[in-house]
């Protein structure tokens, strides 16, 4: 199984970026997806999930609600975050996960976990 991610780079505030996670070596299907960050000195939090089966439930970190969206393109195995009005404090590395399908978007939840990639958001 592997998972790599791709899309980080440096914006200024207010900008956007998407981020894209390709999986191989298995099946999106019934699994949760999702996206995870991990800025310098702070531990690694979930910043958005879904379940791969449905478009319902998909949790966001209060902090990103309104302005990160997650997708995911099942025919591709892959999933997505979209991230409008970014601001300094969205600066981390982040990182894509997958777990199974009854569990929350917690790091302890997931199996496996993609190379992290930098966003850097500039005031």
């Amino acid at each position: 199984v592997q998972l790599q991610a791709s899309g980080g780079g440096l914006v200024q505030a207010g900008g956007s970026l998407r981020l894209s996670c390709k999986a191989s070596g298995f099946s999106l299907d019934f699994w949760t997806i999702g996206w995870f960050r991990q800025a310098p000195g702070k531990e690694r939090e979930g910043v958005s999930c879904m379940r791969s089966t449905t478009d319902s439930e998909r949790y966001y970190l209060d902090s990103v609600k309104g302005r990160f969206t997650i997708s995911r393109d099942n025919a591709e195995n892959s999933w997505y975050l979209q991230m409008n009005s970014l601001k300094p404090e969205d600066t981390a590395v982040y990182y894509c996960a997958t777990g199974p399908p009854l569990v929350s978007c917690d790091v302890s939840g997931m199996n496996f976990w993609g190379e992290g990639t930098q966003v850097t958001v500039s005031s």
